[in-house]
């Protein structure tokens, strides 16, 4: 709902022109996190050229630009999942310097308005992500429900493929997180 104290937001699809910006604009909201984890700058961008095109194009991926008075300020980037009514939000931001300023539970009422056939929605955030545990849970109303760790790793690919190839390696805690659900009310 917006008032006349609430900018107007919207939901708009990308191009494939607007996928390097989009994909530039997410590694530096998601920067401030990792570098606070580690204490250190970040040396290659999170998540990577290649997580970003493995999530662009995806089968069925919407990449979305979230807008505010037609400024772009956030995104998101939502797959069907493998089952009908499941969809994954697999990535989710909101610019540098535009956090805090309730974008991101406006974006996530306009997300899910936008899907209103979806029964269930996945997400999954890092476990130091405080602000995105907080968000997910008492903002959005998801449940976790699912966390990764060294004995109970994340079934996706690994970060790095040839990590087999290398002995003595071992889960280092990159992938230690959690899985989100979110399982909507039927319409009335």
């Amino acid at each position: 709902m917006t008032t006349a104290n609430t900018p107007s937001l919207t939901l708009e699809p990308a191009i494939r022109d607007d996928l390097a910006d989009v994909g530039r604009r997410i590694q530096a909201a998601f920067a401030p996190a990792v570098e606070k984890e580690t204490g250190q700058p970040i040396t290659e961008p999170i998540p990577s050229d290649r997580e970003l095109a493995e999530s662009f194009d995806a089968p069925d991926a919407e990449v979305l630009h979230l807008l505010e008075n037609g400024e772009r300020v956030g995104g998101a980037v939502v797959v069907p999942g493998r089952e009908a009514g499941r969809r994954a939000l697999e990535l989710f931001f909101i610019d540098v310097g535009r956090e805090g300023k309730g974008l991101g539970r406006r974006a996530w009422r306009a997300i899910e308005e936008r899907y209103p056939d979806t029964r269930v929605w996945e997400t999954f955030t890092p476990h130091f992500e405080v602000r995105n545990i907080h968000f997910y849970i008492n903002v959005c109303g998801f449940h976790a429900v699912e966390f990764f760790h060294e004995g109970h790793p994340h079934p996706g690919p690994p970060e790095k493929p040839d990590a087999a190839d290398r002995p003595g390696e071992s889960f280092d805690g990159e992938d230690r997180g959690f899985r989100f659900e979110k399982v909507m009310l039927p319409l009335r």
